[in-house]
């Protein structure tokens, strides 16, 4: 190695092959994790049916699922997308507000109940979507509508 060489390389690398004419363009997303996690239980709600149809393909593709299923996939990320989109128009405040307290609280939810709650109520008003945990027992109060959470740096009501 030269003197000259860099040691690291600052280039992006990007693949410029184009994707077969049968898959389906669409637009990445383009959030970072505390946003999408933020957004995860109404993507799920409003896309179950796309998620649903992804994962059988994957599971039927022994394995080619990624090639295989690409068109699958890529309504799975329309509809995230869409999501995203109007929780932005409708409820940016509270998405903001949440996905900011995700960002700097080590994305704990227990600690961002507060402007959780107020998101979830702006989505399910304007956007009809609810937040729903699957496999939550139906004789309990979730865990995100809990007055305390046992392990927030606030101990009392958290909203």
């Amino acid at each position: 190695m030269s003197v000259r060489d860099p040691q690291f390389n600052q280039h992006v690398l990007v693949d410029t092959t184009p994707m077969p004419d049968g898959i389906p363009k669409v637009q990445e997303i383009g959030a970072t994790s505390a946003p999408l996690m933020s957004a995860s239980y109404f993507i799920g709600d409003r896309c179950h049916a796309f998620n649903e149809d992804y994962m059988k393909c994957k599971a039927e593709a022994n394995g080619r699922g990624e090639f295989e299923c690409m068109k699958e996939g890529r309504k799975v990320t329309r509809c995230a997308a869409s999501v995203i989109k109007d929780i932005n128009t409708h409820c940016l405040k509270q998405f903001n507000a949440h996905w900011e307290c995700l960002e700097n609280n080590n994305h704990h939810m227990w600690e961002c109940r507060k402007p959780e709650m107020s998101l979830n109520n702006c989505v399910f008003e304007k956007l009809g979507l609810k937040k729903t945990i699957p496999g939550a027992p139906e004789n309990q109060t979730p865990v995100h509508l809990r007055p305390k959470q046992l392990y927030a740096q606030f101990p009392g009501p958290q909203y």
